[in-house]
């Protein structure tokens, strides 16, 4: 294979060759000691008239087709999360769409549907009646569809809640309205500043035990919650804690193998925005360990952790762009571009290093054709 030319943060050019060996896709056994999401991103229209900041104008095909490739591997999916650019550039209206899209296409998969306040104007301020008005719109909305919720966190109750008894009294209203158990979800301020303090507290242990309390008082409603602080340690702690019914999905995309792997003490399922690109190795991954394979499971997974923490390095909310940009690399979507214009969120080098560790892991499906696309970006900006 010939060397291709990539640009390094010192400005320089570096010639590269490609020695990864592609991970073959299996798909996920039904007997997988794991619960595994993927939070699935969407396919903008490349054609699409929209001004950044509009109205969500989003490929259908090309983000179904992904989702079915999902599917096919035995993943479950986390629909209109985050990593599908929800509350920057997928509005509640494109949200929406998405879930009654992926519900349509799929009715038998396994699939969890964010559920939030994004559709209240970020820079309004909010009675707590509000706030769960807005939730009440989004949890009828979807679970008019037979669908699964995703609780996720809610700026607009960050900056209504006045103490963790608003946050308490709230998220029991909510989930005595729920059809089935949902997930809950704290996402940490790294992903998303506007969520600083969640949960009545900028500290950890007083926030935890404001979860406790919600969890514990309604356990039959949830089926398990997704800490993405990043921190294994305050994930492990809380863990423990959790009611036996209830799940730890791990959103820690610095430290996911250690974490599903687990102690003798239990482990965490997943959900994860990293899933995304990195769909074939979790799922081989947890074939590997479901056969009682520990150091083949470490093995497939521990070599795609660098790439993981550079896709998810700091601001971290732009780690949609690397998971976008591996999508198309792969041949997943026939362009790089991306809601609101998302793919100039990252420099050049860091696209050219995600290049040469998702090689380095065996992540790039198809080599020939991620070479050919790396040399059409860089040749579009005028790297030659």
């Amino acid at each position: 294979m010939t060397k291709i030319s990539l640009p390094t943060d010192t400005g320089q050019l570096e010639p590269y060759t490609l020695t990864g060996t592609p991970i073959t896709p299996t798909s996920l056994t039904r007997s997988a000691s794991r619960v595994i999401y993927s939070a699935a991103h969407v396919v903008a229209n490349p054609l699409s008239t929209t001004d950044p900041y509009g109205p969500a104008d989003v490929d259908w095909e090309a983000t179904l087709r992904f989702r079915v490739y999902l599917d096919e591997l035995g993943l479950g999916i986390a629909e209109a999360m985050d990593t599908a650019q929800r509350g920057m550039g997928l509005d509640w209206d494109g949200a929406y769409e998405l879930i009654k899209q992926t519900k349509t296409a799929l009715p038998d998969a396994l699939v969890a549907n964010g559920v939030g306040t994004d559709h209240l104007p970020a820079q309004n301020a909010y009675r707590l009646d509000e706030v769960k008005a807005a939730y009440m719109k989004q949890l009828e909305a979807v679970q008019s569809l037979d669908a699964r919720v995703i609780l996720m966190a809610s700026r607009a109750l960050t900056r209504a809640a006045k103490s963790p008894d608003d946050y308490i009294n709230l998220y029991s209203e909510l989930l005595a309205h729920c059809d089935h158990p949902v997930i809950l979800h704290w996402l940490g301020e790294m992903f998303d500043p506007a969520l600083a303090g969640y949960w009545g507290s900028s500290e950890f242990e007083p926030a935890a035990e404001v979860v406790l309390s919600i969890i514990e008082a309604n356990e039959d409603k949830v089926d398990g919650i997704k800490i993405s602080l990043p921190d294994k340690d305050k994930e492990i702690q809380l863990r423990r804690r959790l009611p036996k019914s209830v799940k730890m999905y791990t959103g820690d995309d610095f430290n996911y193998p250690e974490l599903i792997a687990g102690d003798e003490h239990g482990f965490s399922h997943a959900l994860l925005g990293i899933f995304d690109p990195l769909a074939a190795a979790a799922a081989h991954a947890v074939n590997q360990l479901s056969a009682g394979d520990m150091a083949g499971f470490r093995a497939t997974l521990d070599p795609t952790v660098p790439l993981a923490r550079h896709i998810f390095r700091t601001p971290t909310q732009y780690y949609k762009t690397g998971v976008v940009f591996l999508a198309w690399l792969n041949g997943f979507q026939d362009h790089f571009v991306m809601l609101n214009g998302a793919q100039a969120a990252r420099s050049m080098p860091h696209l050219a290093d995600i290049f040469k560790m998702a090689d380095k892991a065996g992540l790039l499906a198809k080599p020939d054709l991620a070479q050919d696309r790396m040399r059409s970006l860089l040749k579009l900006y005028g790297i030659v």
